[in-house]
């Protein structure tokens, strides 16, 4: 099941990436598919008044992170318990594979050092997935705060029904990439402990004594690679943040004067589509914080940077398109590159 479960997302991702990643590609042959690939992915404002046959109010992206917030929450709380449970890293871990070391003289490798070894890193890759799900929930939470708060949706944009999809699709798969390793173990540990609670009923269960220190504090066991990671996802967070800021003012401006200006700030300054170089950012921390040998991961970072790019180049071409006055300076997602 994990093997399944790990090759259908891998496929998912190349297969989802590939169209935007040929559309792009400057031929004759392609300009009707290229066409078709920029329809399904306006939205907003870069979407024409004209256009609205199959889409859907440009508001209705919050539903997709309503069930980001959910699905991320079932899969950061279940693996918590899981590795809480199940992969301890405690003081009495390292004192045995500290003793196994000395044993052996430190030259030596025995089976009993080996087993104890990949044991430990075993649960350090356990709570690397921790990690990874508390950085998206820290991101989903955010982005549907963001959707209520700071976003002003006009009444008439729109998006394609197929973006709106997509966004479901992504929100899904995305949280599942970070964990789909451990998923189907930590499906299994949930379901045992939802049957024997169906068995034997509330008052028959054992009470689960959680130690809050103790599952936290396997987080702050875990390596440089993912402290790094951490500051650079906060890093990109951060910008995000601030741009959406920027974003919500220009809209509720366009609302109020009936015409759009052009945004500035921050990333601004630089690029057109700051938000999505910062979500890139946010995921690049996500890729070092797990370590960088997942594949799944990898292709999970490939996707977001070939959908945001593409995205970018539209809007980038909008902007030129409205202001005549637009900074030529700026590019279009990737500072002095593209």
């Amino acid at each position: 099941m994990e093997l399944g479960l790990v090759t259908l997302l891998r496929a998912a991702w190349i297969a989802v990436t590939l169209p935007i990643v040929i559309a792009p590609i400057p031929s004759s042959k392609l300009s009707s598919f290229h066409q078709l690939v920029s329809k399904f992915a306006k939205r907003g404002k870069t979407m024409q008044p004209c256009s609205c046959k199959f889409t859907v109010p440009h508001r209705f992206f919050s539903h997709v992170y309503m069930v980001a917030v959910v699905w991320t929450t079932i899969l950061l709380l279940t693996t918590w318990l899981y590795a809480y449970t199940m992969a301890p890293l405690t003081s009495e871990s390292f004192h045995i594979l500290h003793l196994a070391s000395h044993l052996t003289g430190g030259s030596h490798i025995l089976s009993f050092h080996k087993s104890h070894l990949t044991a430990l890193e075993h649960r350090y890759s356990i709570w690397r997935i921790v990690l990874l799900l508390l950085l998206m929930e820290a991101q989903v939470l955010r982005r549907l705060f963001e959707t209520f708060n700071v976003s002003n949706y006009s009444p008439s944009a729109r998006m394609h029904i197929f973006g709106y999809l997509t966004g479901l699709f992504y929100y899904i798969a995305a949280p599942l990439s970070l964990c789909c390793t451990l998923a189907p173990k930590v499906f299994n540990f949930t379901l045992s402990l939802v049957a024997e609670f169906i068995v034997k009923g509330k008052n028959q269960m054992p009470a689960i004594e959680i130690d809050w220190c103790g599952s936290v504090n396997p987080l702050m066991k875990l390596g440089w690679s993912q402290w790094i990671g951490s500051a650079i996802f906060l890093w990109g967070w951060i910008h995000q943040c601030r741009c959406h800021a920027s974003l919500g003012s220009v809209q509720a401006h366009a609302e109020q004067v009936d015409d759009y200006v052009i945004p500035t700030g921050d990333w601004f300054e630089i690029v057109s589509s700051p938000h999505y170089l910062a979500e890139i950012v946010i995921y690049a921390g996500m890729v070092v914080a797990s370590g960088g040998g997942d594949l799944t991961v990898w292709l999970l970072f490939v996707f977001v940077v070939a959908n945001l790019g593409f995205a970018a180049a539209e809007t980038h071409k909008w902007y030129l398109c409205k202001f005549e006055n637009y900074p030529r300076n700026r590019f279009a997602i990737i500072p002095f590159l593209y």
